[in-house]
């Protein structure tokens, strides 16, 4: 039980089926995927892959290469799981390979995009990752990125040990005008952003995600005497404080 305790939010989920573990869920990417302008012939690096969930979107739907990177070990292996299960292995490759230190030239790659990660970062750590990104980016090239907002950042610490408590994760949000500055210091331009409540755990939210179907499952495996205590405590969490937390989605541009 104790261990069930300090399972960390989004495996946690994981385990009960959840398939999108980003906190727009698929509203948000999408809106990342129009602003990407993916054609068959764009280089793709997507950092902290997970599952593979949204490299495989990718695929499926713009016929481009997609190289698919996390350091969890678990993750990767249902990463390729599904990747062959999906039918793309010809155009998704998962590596293990660390955000931080890319094993990647420069100007490498036309799209990267990273979700739900830098969030879980201090503010100079996340300036390191962006330096990476914006390192393997080809001139020209756009980041997409999907992380969650403070609405009302001087007020936020109280939400924020609440959050930490029910997700097992010290989690670093900022503001919105936090965000972008934090991009056009790196040296991004034609920053644009979209931001609205977060879905992660909202019943419609679920459904959107997951299907009717996946979201009753989810929900049955929640209930189960062993993950009950978990899943109603971030929910009542998350639900209580909807107002005070956003999503972003974000997409930045390198300079030619």
């Amino acid at each position: 039980m104790e261990q069930i305790k300090k399972e960390a939010g989004h495996k946690f989920l994981a385990r009960l089926g959840k398939t999108r573990l980003r906190p727009g869920g698929k509203k948000a990417t999408e809106w990342l995927f129009k602003q990407a302008e993916f054609t068959p012939q764009s280089r793709v690096l997507e950092i902290a892959c997970n599952m593979a969930t949204t490299s495989i979107d990718i695929a499926k739907r713009f016929n481009c290469h997609i190289i698919g990177i996390d350091m969890d070990k678990s993750a990767l292996s249902k990463a390729k799981q599904n990747v062959i299960k999906n039918n793309v292995s010809q155009l998704v490759d998962i590596q293990q390979a660390d955000a931080s230190k890319l094993p990647f030239a420069d100007n490498s790659f036309d799209v990267v995009i990273n979700e739900a990660m830098l969030t879980m970062y201090a503010d100079k750590a996340k300036a390191r990752l962006l330096n990476e990104y914006f390192r393997v980016l080809k001139p020209g090239g756009r980041l997409l990125t999907h992380d969650i907002m403070l609405v009302d950042p001087e007020n936020s610490q109280n939400v924020m040990a609440q959050i930490h408590n029910a997700i097992n994760v010290n989690a670093q949000p900022m503001s919105h005008d936090e965000w972008i500055n934090l991009f056009s210091t790196i040296g991004f331009i034609n920053i644009k952003s979209e931001n609205a409540a977060m879905t992660l755990m909202s019943p419609r939210g679920m459904i959107t995600d997951e299907g009717f179907f996946g979201a009753i499952k989810i929900v049955g495996n929640a209930l189960h005497k062993q993950n009950r205590p978990q899943f109603i405590q971030m929910f009542k969490t998350f639900r209580k404080n909807k107002k005070s937390l956003n999503y972003i989605a974000i997409c930045s541009v390198k300079p030619k």
